[in-house]
């Protein structure tokens, strides 16, 4: 098939993340827009289209993309999920459900569709399947770029035949042309089209919420390490990096523009060049860009040189690590490259330089026992970190640890989101296990915070106030409640589960 459009038009941007269908994040309101789906339509704009947004983060339902359908009138939908959103390479069903659910409606509307993302890149078929014409197989700017040029007819566009990284059905069956090569050149790229967004609105959102309002920022894609859990369909094990001064820029023209009062910097690695984070951090003081952030970073990476000093001078205010485990053999059969004592020592030092400390977690790894359980939840008792998030080992395409499981799996081989926690392979423990594991660890976790808060007060009781009463209650009733939810966790642990999968670690391929 090469389909083509009677006519030029406007080409109308969406995504299926809507914060309202995913309810622990509903919850938490921190909402984002689709940075990925930005940058497409900010690169898209800048080849002389007509461009326009839905943004599905705020929106009540699908019923709003069919609003925007009747009012922009475009003659191409394009589905462009949000790469820089974990959340969109989790490939949720009811986000899936909801993309499905978009394209019917805007075919109805007369459309020819396009779809990019993690999901479809991993399962084009079913995309094409429910009536999308075309799928963005891996980074989607240039190939979108090239396809739109091919729908419109201009001289120089190629065939689709011809068009890399494009995935359609040309007779009967699924045609997908090789990969891409990624961008490397970041710093050529326009900034997001911010003006897309409506800034007041999610303005609102945040300081209703938290009193303070918060963006995001990528400055790198991609991650060039191994953890053979890490789904990686549109970047693969490559890496590239914005130029410090390019990021520096970009912080600077926000804070002029917009006036934000933090910064998410959504890259899977921040900073990871040697050198990078110095020169960033000086650049961030000659311009006045500082603004409060946080990020992720490798646990390792976070104590070499100087790093530290750099994250607190460029205005880290939170850094999250990928932790994982507390144990070292659990995190040698993730092939994690990281030690347990690192994790340690990149804690004390962060807190140490003022920086709050995230940690990722994740249970349920092949071969996990008991006791690997309970050096994990030490980890935190021992490291106070300032958060937490957990999660259980999901099985995705493209990965070692799927394909390891991949005959274990049944019908359901997605959450249904993110709150899901299902073991979706025969695990170590139960899917009841893991989930009253999280209500465990939350409980216990969030008592420790309120000792942490309380006990500066004590040593000085003239500094006593009413919160502190709040916060000993939290303490008193966690103390009550805690030893009943753990003997409920042991009567989970040794209920009847379906066995175990040994995965060896292997030495890491080379790209």
């Amino acid at each position: 098939m090469s389909a083509r459009i009677a006519a030029a038009g406007k080409v109308l941007f969406g995504q299926s993340y809507f914060l309202r269908f995913d309810p622990k994040l509903f919850a938490a309101m921190q909402p984002y827009p689709p940075l990925g789906t930005l940058y497409a339509a900010s690169f898209i704009r800048s080849r002389g289209y007509d461009v326009a947004l839905f943004d599905a983060m705020l929106a009540d339902s699908e019923t709003e993309w069919d609003l925007a359908l009747q009012r922009h009138q475009p003659t191409i939908a394009v589905l462009y999920e949000d790469n820089f959103n974990y959340l969109s390479k989790m490939c949720l069903l009811r986000m899936r459900d909801a993309a499905f659910t978009m394209i019917g409606l805007a075919r109805k509307r007369g459309c020819l569709v396009i779809v990019a993302g993690s999901d479809a890149t991993d399962h084009a078929q079913a995309y094409l399947d429910a009536g999308a014409q075309y799928v963005l197989v891996g980074e989607g700017e240039e190939t979108l770029g090239e396809l739109l040029d091919h729908l419109h007819g201009k001289p120089a566009a190629p065939p689709a035949e011809d068009i890399l990284g494009l995935a359609y059905i040309s007779g009967d069956e699924l045609r997908v042309n090789p990969r891409r090569p990624d961008l490397k050149d970041l710093d050529a790229l326009p900034f997001p089209a911010w003006d897309l967004v409506d800034i007041q609105r999610y303005r609102a959102v945040w300081v209703e919420h938290h009193g303070y309002y918060s963006m995001n920022v990528a400055t790198s894609r991609g991650c060039p390490y191994h953890c053979n859990w890490c789904a990686k369909p549109i970047w693969g094990q490559r890496y590239h990096v914005r130029s410090a001064e390019n990021v520096a820029a970009e912080f600077a023209w926000l804070k002029q523009t917009y006036a934000p009062d933090h910064i998410w910097v959504v890259d899977d690695i921040f900073g990871l060049i040697p050198g990078w984070m110095e020169q960033f951090a000086d650049l961030v003081e000659q311009k006045d860009a500082r603004l409060p952030f946080k990020s992720l970073q490798r646990v390792d990476l976070i104590l070499k040189g100087n790093t530290i000093d750099a994250l607190r001078r460029a205005g880290a205010e939170r850094i999250w690590m990928g932790a994982e485990s507390g144990s070292q053999k659990i995190l040698d059969a993730m092939e994690k490259g990281t030690q347990v004592e690192n994790i340690y020592e990149a804690a004390r030092r962060l807190h140490a330089a003022g920086i709050k400390v995230g940690f990722f977690l994740q249970f349920g790894y092949p071969g996990e026992t008991r006791q690997d359980v309970e050096k994990t939840l030490q980890m935190v008792r021992d490291c106070h970190p300032d958060d937490i998030g957990m999660s259980v080992s999901y099985p995705l395409p493209g990965t070692r640890f799927f394909s390891a499981v991949q005959h274990e799996l049944g019908s359901k081989q997605n959450w249904q989101d993110s709150e899901d926690l299902a073991m979706l392979y025969h695990g170590p423990f139960s899917t009841a296990f893991y989930r009253w594991l999280h209500r465990v660890l939350h409980r216990e976790f969030r008592a420790q915070r309120a000792w942490d808060q309380m006990l500066p007060a004590l040593r000085q009781p003239l500094t006593l106030r009413r919160r502190h009463l709040k916060l000993a209650r939290s303490v008193l009733y966690a103390k009550l409640a805690l030893p009943i939810l753990r003997l409920e966790l042991e009567r989970r642990a040794r209920a009847p589960h379906q066995g175990l999968i040994n995965l060896v670690p292997v030495e890491a391929a080379t790209e």
